[in-house]
């Protein structure tokens, strides 16, 4: 039988007593049934966070989540509401390094994501044939000081032509501006390769090592005008010692990109991450 179509809404706003009753009761009085459904609050905002998700009826699906929105506002309340059945279109970014690329088209085929990449970018070319092994477009955009701008209108149009509505930055050795951001529109999510806010930047690996610390990460984020900044979204360490050297963290260090930006990703697609300010709520 085919899977039936949800409702999931990431709503949030000033919090005031009976706010999740209220919710239930709005779902309940059109006959819905919610199927899962979890809240925060913010102790010191005094914000709450929720995020809930439902089996319409048949008869109001389609006028539920611009209903829900609408009832939502009349809370004080910013909603979002997305439809288990809409299967968001991405792209990779990628440069040279190949783990985080391979790791992720691997698991889209698997059917680990409720997404599909539909495109490739690079700034260089050596992965165009791997590309088009997973059956992916290739586009190859140089990128230089010079051609930067121009570069970035060049992806944009790609962007817009395949239809993306987000990107994921696998190992994109290369700085998107704040206009490429705000004109693309949409959530970039990138991976950092070290435990922000520590080693932000170019070779964290080299910089962890000379600074002799006992712990390494990786970071995915959303990426945001101010380089490794944005709203974390998922975080993971691995332990070392003195006894390891560079090429020791960078290979650690590679499991963990692999798996913190799979998460990210994975949670972003299934609508598990509430943005606000310059934090997120992850309804993991």
């Amino acid at each position: 039988m085919p899977t039936p179509t949800t409702l999931v809404a990431l709503l949030h706003g000033p919090d005031q007593a009976g706010l999740v009753a209220k919710t239930a009761s709005w779902i309940f009085a059109r006959h819905g049934n919610i199927l899962h459904a979890d809240q925060h609050r913010d102790m010191e905002a005094g914000e709450f966070f929720q995020r809930i998700e439902w089996l319409p009826a048949a008869d109001s699906a389609a006028a539920e989540p611009a209903e829900f929105k609408a009832f939502a506002a009349t809370l004080g309340m910013v909603a979002q509401v997305a439809r288990s059945s809409h299967r968001p279109r991405g792209a990779l970014f990628v440069s040279r390094a190949t783990h985080c690329f391979h790791d992720l088209l691997l698991r889209g085929v698997a059917g680990e994501f409720a997404g599909d990449f539909t495109c490739v970018l690079s700034n260089h070319a050596e992965l165009a044939a791997a590309a088009q092994h997973y059956g992916l477009a290739f586009h190859h955009v140089p990128v230089t000081a010079e051609t930067k701008a121009r570069a970035e209108a060049q992806q944009l149009e790609i962007l817009r032509a395949a239809g993306v509505e987000f990107v994921v930055l696998a190992r994109y050795m290369q700085v998107l501006s704040a206009d490429f951001l705000k004109n693309f529109g949409r959530p970039v999510i990138n991976i950092h390769h070290s435990f922000l806010p520590a080693f932000a930047g170019g070779r964290p690996y080299h910089q962890a090592h000379e600074r002799g610390v006992k712990l390494i990460g990786a970071t995915a984020h959303y990426a945001t005008a101010v380089l490794d900044d944005g709203p974390i979204i998922q975080q993971d360490v691995a332990r070392i010692t003195h006894r390891h050297n560079v090429e020791d963290l960078i290979r650690k260090g590679r499991d963990l990109e692999k798996s913190v930006l799979a998460q990210a990703v994975r949670w972003h697609l299934e609508n598990r991450i509430l943005v606000y300010g310059h934090k997120t709520v992850v309804f993991d």
